[in-house]
């Protein structure tokens, strides 16, 4: 027996005995994503009545224009630009009267911030992810005389349609410009609520004088957001290329 007990020992310690795994081959197979691979019929029972959901949400009419919305710039102005800043205080205001008792006093956006234009007709809101692709959000920075200076020579020396609201009225000159704000001759001693999204208040796209303002106010609000809340209060979208800029 003392044999047959010393072997089973032996095998018992060798099985238990650490060794040393080395990887020395990587093994990869190409699997061709085309035509030809047949879709799951159980995934698809599963994904389908998603997808019609989803389908049916982005066609979904929200409101009506009886022209196309473009970014086709006209005195520095746009169809859509001039629509979307106006639309954004209006749906922003409340919100940032509610946290601060106090009101915007213009909006500035970027020209290419917007994504895409809007044929005239039935708008869905497709259109809107279309428009606004991205997570951007709604804040308000208060800034100094002396930003809001900078902001308007940006503007003037981009020669771009960038959405500014209606509460502008900026006459750019050969040699300067006249701004008023909200129909009051601007104030170089006066800090100005302006409503923009966080991309821009970061320096996106230039607009470094967003940058470390005297407050920000984040709106917990998104810009796509803003823009479906206010095609479903509205019949039909209105906008207009008016005095908000001209140039001499």
């Amino acid at each position: 027996m003392k044999p047959i007990y010393f072997i089973c020992l032996f095998f018992l310690v060798t099985s238990c005995k650490k060794t040393d795994r080395t990887l020395t081959k990587i093994t990869a197979k190409n699997i061709t994503i085309d035509s030809t691979l047949m879709a799951s019929p159980e995934i698809e029972n599963v994904i389908t009545p998603y997808k019609e959901k989803l389908i049916g949400e982005m066609e979904r009419v929200l409101t009506y224009t009886t022209i196309d919305l473009t970014k086709q710039s006209t005195q520095m102005q746009s169809s859509l630009g001039n629509l979307m800043a106006d639309l954004c205080v209006e749906m922003a205001n409340p919100m940032f009267k509610e946290k601060t008792a106090t009101t915007i006093d213009f909006a500035m956006f970027n020209n290419g911030g917007l994504r895409a234009s809007i044929a005239a007709g039935n708008v869905t809101k497709e259109s809107a992810f279309k428009l606004m692709p991205f997570d951007n959000e709604l804040v308000v920075v208060n800034l100094s005389g002396d930003k809001v200076e900078e902001l308007i020579n940006y503007f003037i020396r981009n020669q771009s349609a960038h959405p500014l609201s209606k509460n502008i009225n900026l006459r750019i000159k050969e040699n300067g410009y006249d701004l008023k704000i909200n129909g009051e001759k601007f104030d170089k001693n006066k800090t100005y609520a302006v409503l923009t999204s966080d991309y821009l208040q970061t320096g996106g796209d230039g607009m470094v004088f967003f940058k470390n303002p005297e407050q920000l106010t984040n709106l917990n609000y998104k810009v796509r957001d803003a823009v479906i809340d206010y095609f479903e209060k509205s019949d039909t979208l209105k906008f207009s290329i008016d005095n908000r800029v001209t140039i001499e």
